[in-house]
């Protein structure tokens, strides 16, 4: 697969992976859509081959970063937290934790 492809792949599973991981957080999803944006449009004009696949390999990681490491919670009282039941978390010290602002009881959308 040629170089031009795998950016391609990548970047739609980036932004599936985002669909997925802050599903029903409008907020969430445009920021991440707009980070996962720019980072393409400024590495748009990158001719280094060797460069290339660093970037690839960079946004790799971050693809599967935020698959395993992302939970999405919901803020239901002063000191309870739902966490949702997206099933791509897997527990770990590392784990970083998404909460979504709002009204006790009611989801973000």
């Amino acid at each position: 697969m040629g170089q031009a492809a795998k950016v391609l792949q990548l970047f739609k599973r980036l932004h599936r992976t985002r669909q997925q991981v802050f599903k029903n957080d409008t907020r969430a999803l445009e920021a991440a859509r707009i980070k996962i944006n720019e980072e393409f449009k400024s590495n748009k004009n990158e001719a280094s081959s060797k460069k290339i696949e660093e970037l690839i390999k960079i946004g790799s990681d971050v693809e599967l970063l935020l698959r395993t490491s992302v939970v999405q919670g919901i803020h239901t009282d002063h000191n309870t937290l739902k966490i949702g039941s997206c099933c791509l978390w897997r527990p770990r010290s590392s784990t970083i934790c998404h909460i979504q602002a709002g009204e006790p009881g009611k989801p973000v959308v």
